[in-house]
């Protein structure tokens, strides 16, 4: 397969690796195809005059469609409110990052040095990467069938999980339901900003309590995160103690 001009062999061979590790085969992306991967992750911190930024912009519009194309063919059943929970789960900024480490994603991404050092911010990047990526396949296909043949395994496990969970993953409910039936009244939450970046997966950081039982805490990208992390944290130790 002839190569992208722009691109040296070692690119080719790290941007087709890539691809293989998410499931397709090299010779489906053309150069030119290959050509956007290699916007996709290229960081703008790198000081690179093409960049991420709008791949990531129609990754985001790909990654709903696509999400919302997998609802309807595998839980049809769902009413709107549910697929829309459900939705929130499959195209998260926390599932995002979790989807680009599984792929190594970190490997292909260019990144400036002051952005790759910046430890609190890999998860970010991560997420941004994959979503950009998710652009770039759409652009280079013409077509969503590589996106669902990538994520289609993985939001089939995430949907499980999710849908097993009778609090769809809200974990500030469960703590409630489980506080209030112990006559321990309405867990306690204090969240406060440790962070002005926007876009730090640690900005937030938040302490539960409940009266006269031990605390736990949370770190997130939202005060919302913080709190669903911090009543995660509750409950598993409520479980490890029973």
């Amino acid at each position: 397969m002839a190569q992208p001009l722009a691109l040296s062999p070692h690119r080719v061979e790290q941007l087709q690796q890539l691809l293989e590790r998410i499931g397709l085969q090299p010779n489906r992306i053309d150069p030119a195809g290959l050509a956007l991967v290699d916007e996709a992750l290229s960081h703008t911190s790198a000081g690179l005059q093409r960049n991420h930024e709008q791949l990531e912009f129609l990754g985001d519009a790909v990654l709903r469609l696509a999400a919302s194309e997998y609802i309807e063919r595998h839980h049809a059943a769902l009413a709107v409110g549910e697929r829309s929970a459900l939705r929130s789960h499959l195209v998260s900024d926390r599932w995002l990052a979790e989807v680009g480490q599984a792929i190594e994603i970190s490997a292909a991404l260019r990144i400036g040095n002051k952005a790759g050092g910046d430890a609190t911010a890999a998860a970010t990047l991560r997420a941004e990467a994959t979503e950009a990526l998710i652009g770039a396949l759409y652009r280079a296909c013409s077509s969503l069938e590589p996106i669902h043949h990538w994520l289609t395994p993985i939001w089939e496990r995430t949907s499980r999980e999710v849908l097993s969970d009778p609090h769809r993953g809200n974990s500030k409910s469960a703590l409630q339901e489980w506080s209030q039936a112990k006559g321990l009244g309405l867990p306690s939450y204090s969240t406060e900003q440790r962070s002005q970046r926007h876009g730090d997966p640690q900005r937030f950081h938040c302490r539960v309590s409940l009266k006269g039982w031990v605390s736990a805490e949370g770190k997130g990208g939202s005060r919302r995160e913080a709190e669903q992390q911090a009543a995660r944290a509750a409950l598993e130790q409520l479980h490890q103690a029973n």
